[in-house]
């Protein structure tokens, strides 16, 4: 035992984090704080998906297609003879400048100053205690390992011979797609077939599944659908890519839907079909690292893997694929390297929020209705339609609806969804209520400021008190 502590004395680090994602820079803060002596592996960018490919310049995209909805949707707002003109290179190195505006936030300078030894290269785990990157070895107590995941591209004949582009490299476009086919009706697809659209793109898209977003309630959905007609996007459920097929500047998509063969003729694809974890090619499979069968690492409830001391969290660890998800589980990843066994901490997912950022918004945290359904939960539906919000009707946005489940009776929330303008932001107080065990009276008795989207909630609220008025007491009263 006394040789073992020598060893581990003589260690470089306390932690080595691999991956400048979300997972490993929340991890590296958080062990830096703590005055661990740690290092963070970056191969590519810092930042990860979120800055350079993913959260961030989609949301910078779809901020240039909301201005020109505004624009196109001027008359509702009292003006005339309003003219614009769409330059899309101009539209995409906004986006890059977005990027390179949010950098110094994730970057090697900021980290460096904050005690964390940042290397740029690919680390390879030599063993459970070394780490090599750029031929130099590195020894450390704990890993952990925050390398993400990677855009899926399925295998389709033909594919390799045309145009397409993943959520990873469509921001190297500069010309426009006058037709923009854009394959999988997820959360990425959607957000990216609007923008397009609405920057003036002919976009269809063509989705396997029955339905859109198919981990959401479909009269929630139902909004978005209705707003993606709205905007001459198509969509095509429930549809099978047969083969793709060079034909000069353009692709045919050759596709089967319902029992019929058809084709579509585009300038360039996106498939958005889900991600890949990265969970090989740096060294786990010669550990014997056990992983699970969609390819993610398999952790315990406090995030290590089936080696005690190589830990993972955010996308390469699942179950969530979510930016917010992988700096959650990165706190309890570094707090149980750095200091257990004297302390463990159990990762919690007891309430998990997200959302798409469609026009309109769908949020969600806890329960769905499908859900409650699917698994005999006893539970209530209480919903309010943004219709009846008086600011959202001020600012035309009076379109979509909140919904929450509770137990038969009782105002605890077991779930809520929000569709409409700013769901996302408006998502949080049933996120915190649910968090600290804040039911809905408490909400209906609390001051929201008029007039705000807020008080959709507090209106949600008061419809659950109404339907659940004593009867007595409502006579009593009449009397």
């Amino acid at each position: 035992k006394k040789r073992e502590e020598n060893k581990m004395a003589k260690l470089d680090y306390n932690m080595i984090a691999i991956g400048a994602g979300s997972g490993g820079l929340v991890s590296t803060f958080i062990a830096s704080a703590v005055k661990a002596k740690v290092a963070l592996i970056e191969k590519n960018k810092m930042g990860g998906d979120c800055l350079n490919t993913g959260c961030v310049p989609s949301k910078a995209l779809i901020s240039s297609a909301k201005a020109v909805q505004m624009l196109k949707k001027h008359t509702l707002y009292g003006l005339k003879n309003v003219s614009y003109e769409v330059d899309f290179a101009l539209t995409m190195e906004r986006v890059q400048e977005i990027i390179a505006k949010l950098e110094p936030h994730d970057s090697v300078a900021r980290y460096s100053s904050l005690g964390v030894e940042c290397h740029i290269g690919k680390a390879m785990i030599r063993s459970p205690h070394e780490v090599e990157v750029n031929g130099q070895v590195l020894t450390t107590k704990n890993i952990v390992v925050a390398t993400g995941a990677r855009p899926f591209v399925p295998p389709t004949p033909g594919l390799e011979d045309v145009q397409f582009s993943h959520s990873g490299n469509i921001w190297d476009l500069r010309k426009q797609p006058k037709h923009l086919a854009v394959i999988g009706g997820g959360p990425i697809g959607l957000e990216l077939a609007q923008a397009f659209r609405r920057l003036g793109s002919e976009v269809t898209i063509i989705n396997l599944d029955p339905g859109i977003l198919s981990r959401e309630d479909l009269d929630m959905v139902q909004f978005i659908r209705e707003s993606f007609e709205n905007d001459g996007i198509k969509l095509l459920d429930e549809t099978t890519i047969e083969s793709v097929e060079k034909r000069g500047n353009s692709s045919r998509i050759h596709y089967s839907r319902e029992d019929e063969k058809h084709f579509l003729d585009v300038d360039h694809i996106l498939m958005a079909v889900g991600r890949t974890p990265n969970s090989s090619g740096f060294g786990l499979e010669n550990l014997g690292v056990e992983l699970n069968k969609n390819k993610t690492i398999k952790v315990d409830k406090f995030l290590r893997s089936s080696i005690p001391n190589i830990y993972a969290c955010g996308d390469v660890a699942g179950p969530y694929q979510f930016t917010h998800m992988a700096g959650h589980q990165a706190w309890y990843a570094t707090v149980n390297a750095l200091f257990s066994p004297l302390k463990k901490f159990a990762v919690d997912y007891s309430v998990v929020p997200w959302c798409t950022y469609t026009d309109p918004e769908l949020a969600r945290v806890g329960l769905s209705e499908d859900e409650a359904k699917a698994r005999n939960i006893p539970h209530e539906v209480t919903t309010y339609g943004l219709e009846d919000l008086d600011r959202a009707i001020t600012d035309r946005t009076d379109f979509g609806k909140v919904k929450v489940i509770t137990p038969p009776g009782k105002d605890k929330i077991l779930g809520a969804a929000i569709c409409g303008v700013h769901a996302g932001d408006l998502l949080a107080e049933f996120t915190l209520a649910m968090k600290h065990g804040i039911g809905l009276n408490k909400i209906l008795g609390t001051i929201h400021p008029y007039p705000t989207l807020s008080e959709a909630s507090k209106m949600l609220a008061g419809v659950w008190r109404k339907n659940h008025a004593p009867a007595i007491v409502l006579h009593f009263l009449e009397r």
